[in-house]
């Protein structure tokens, strides 16, 4: 931790470190509009008179987890946790791209329910380009290559956990890093957009919920 001194050993929400930082002001009101665009949808589902398709059953699955690893995000990112936020995103884009590219292929979902084996399913990759709809094979897979690093720990990881110490010196948090609102910047945005895409898929698949637009930044 880059200084100890006098922090407390967990932050609420009015003294986290990185609060006012409108990226994570926007996470947050995307997180409510995601839980009760859920709610409505649980609602829909519990009634046992209707007959939900392959793919609503599908996203009943994926869309919750892919809310909660979201809500986990958050968390980490109010304790000033900011490495293991960054770990989480890699799933969180997972999520989003599985159920989008099940969107777009429902024949795909009998895949998904035989387990989704390596080799057989489609690339991360690929199904980002999908979801995105605009970027390429390859600004896919960048992205999936930077996420990978962070995820299984190879020499480029490091660099998201650089701290200055109190020395001078620059050292590898194993803790909180309080003084980066850069990098909390950059993770309350991926992550803000990736429940976006969620919370989208949601409304679509489920189009007789009622659920409400999206927030928009501009109206603010």
């Amino acid at each position: 931790m880059e200084n100890s001194a006098q922090v407390p050993p967990i932050f609420m929400p009015d003294n986290e470190p990185y609060l006012g930082i409108e990226s994570v002001l926007w996470f947050d009101r995307i997180i409510c509009w995601a839980l009760e665009a859920n709610s409505e949808v649980a609602k829909w589902t519990r009634d046992h008179s209707r007959s939900l398709s392959q793919l609503q059953r599908a996203a009943c699955q994926v869309i919750p987890q892919g809310i909660s690893i979201a809500l986990s995000i958050r968390e980490l990112i109010r304790q000033a946790y900011l490495f293991s936020a960054m770990v989480l995103i890699r799933p969180l884009i997972e999520r989003a791209a599985v159920i989008s590219y099940l969107d777009l292929h429902p024949d795909a979902v009998s895949l998904w329910e035989d387990g989704w084996r390596y080799r057989r399913r489609p690339s991360l990759a690929t199904m980002m380009k999908e979801m995105s709809g605009r970027a390429s094979k390859d600004e896919a897979q960048r992205i999936c290559d930077a996420h990978n690093h962070i995820v299984h720990g190879d020499p480029l990881s490091c660099y998201h956990n650089l701290v200055h110490l109190q020395d001078g010196s620059i050292g590898y948090a194993s803790g909180k890093i309080l003084k980066n609102p850069k990098l909390c910047d950059g993770i309350a945005m991926e992550a803000q957009c990736y429940l976006v895409v969620l919370a989208g898929r949601m409304s679509r698949i489920f189009p007789d919920v009622d659920i409400r637009e999206i927030p928009n930044h501009e109206n603010d």
